[in-house]
């Protein structure tokens, strides 16, 4: 299998996307947060010193998913016409699910997986001054939909 971004001495390259058709694209991606009982009831309490830190990190996944080509090196600039975070508590964290569309020649599961990533570092941010023991347990892409490979579904 070749990789895309590879050319044909091995060199990194940006894929061209010149010759794709726009295509309405989206992306979820999800990321964790484990925290110990007594962060998440000052979580989901309003008692953290920092403020909301829900919506912190929510603003910053959005925020984060529009900079993706600022942060992945090979990464093509999109016209991203949604992006959702949603955080919600568990018994033992946070999970995050960041959902990015687009109607371009490429897909978003870059701009998806970013979106979760920082959301999980804001949140880590958030509440480390009540639990710096607090683990980012994983980014995961969950579906992404679109462009010539069509549907895909993460089946675990």
């Amino acid at each position: 299998m070749k990789l895309s971004h590879l050319d044909d001495k091995g060199a990194a390259r940006m894929v061209d996307v010149g010759h794709k058709p726009p295509t309405q694209r989206r992306a979820i991606a999800r990321s964790r947060v484990a925290l110990g009982p007594a962060t998440l009831e000052l979580l989901t309490s309003g008692g953290l010193p920092k403020g909301d830190a829900l919506a912190v990190a929510r603003v910053a996944g959005i925020m984060a998913a529009k900079q993706t080509p600022a942060l992945i090196p090979l990464c093509h600039p999109l016209p991203l016409s949604a992006v959702s975070v949603e955080l919600t508590p568990e018994a033992d964290g946070v999970l995050i699910e960041a959902t990015a569309s687009t109607t371009a020649p490429t897909g978003v599961e870059m701009e998806a997986m970013t979106a979760a990533s920082v959301a999980a570092l804001a949140l880590y941010d958030m509440i480390k001054g009540v639990e710096r023991g607090a683990r980012i347990t994983g980014v995961w892409l969950v579906m992404k939909e679109g462009g010539a490979s069509g549907h895909w579904d993460r089946e675990d």
